[in-house]
């Protein structure tokens, strides 16, 4: 078994480190760096070949997604290289994802993170627990607030499972760009949740991203496209 959750579970931890200390908008804009480091370490570590075409997708849809964001790249000190180590793992998470993906199922590999997670967290927070260490010291929900994290880890488990069901179908260069599409899915669950609507810049930018995903699946659709039949 690859070392994927390992990958996974310093991803989580350094994105939650990042939000203790800088906004949301930052980390995330930050953070979306990622679908670059994949596309490189898709073409060096796994032999996939990424045309220009879609690495001026990757670059497009990192523009777009700036617009929606709108960050402010104040200085923010060692803090922000916490949402780069994020997106570093993240990426190396997918490419050992994609590794294994082939030979094994889905469902095995989500089994497998959460028994890591579990193996190096819970022993950490018995120890922590009562220790003094703010970030470490755990604090447990009580009555309805278990249904947050119970959500979180429910969400999170179908996310992943529907990544890794992605990285069995198609190579990471494919997949990256079309991760900009998450923070549509954050502009429209912010208006429906919280009446947050986008002004004008962002719609902008979800135009963009979604142009540049639908241009990525349609140019790989185009590369994989079999030759006519010989007359």
């Amino acid at each position: 078994m690859s070392r994927a959750p390992d990958r996974i579970l310093a991803a989580t931890s350094a994105f939650f480190a990042a939000l203790r200390v800088m906004p949301l908008a930052d980390a995330i804009a930050i953070f979306f760096v990622e679908p670059f480091i994949l596309t490189l370490l898709g073409a060096l570590v796994l032999g996939e070949t990424v045309g220009w075409r879609r690495v001026l997708a990757c670059i497009i849809g990192f523009v777009g997604a700036l617009l929606v964001i709108g960050p402010s790249f104040a200085a923010f000190g060692a803090a922000a290289l916490l949402p780069l180590l994020t997106a570093l793992f993240f990426a190396c998470y997918m490419v050992a994802t994609r590794q294994v993906a082939r030979h094994t199922h889905p469902v095995a590999l989500q089994a497998w993170t959460a028994l890591d997670a579990c193996v190096i967290v819970l022993p950490l927070l018995a120890v922590s627990e009562g220790s003094g260490i703010a970030p470490l010291d755990p604090v447990m929900p009580r009555g309805i607030f278990w249904l947050w994290p119970a959500g979180v880890g429910l969400a999170a488990m179908v996310a992943h499972l529907l990544i890794r069901a992605a990285l069995r179908c198609a190579p990471t260069a494919v997949i990256a760009p079309l991760q900009y599409l998450a923070i549509v899915a954050a502009a429209v669950l912010g208006f429906l949740i919280f009446d947050d609507l986008p002004d004008a810049q962002a719609l902008a930018g979800i135009a963009i991203i979604m142009g540049a995903g639908l241009y990525v699946f349609m140019r790989e659709r185009h590369l994989n496209r079999p030759p006519p039949p010989a007359p």
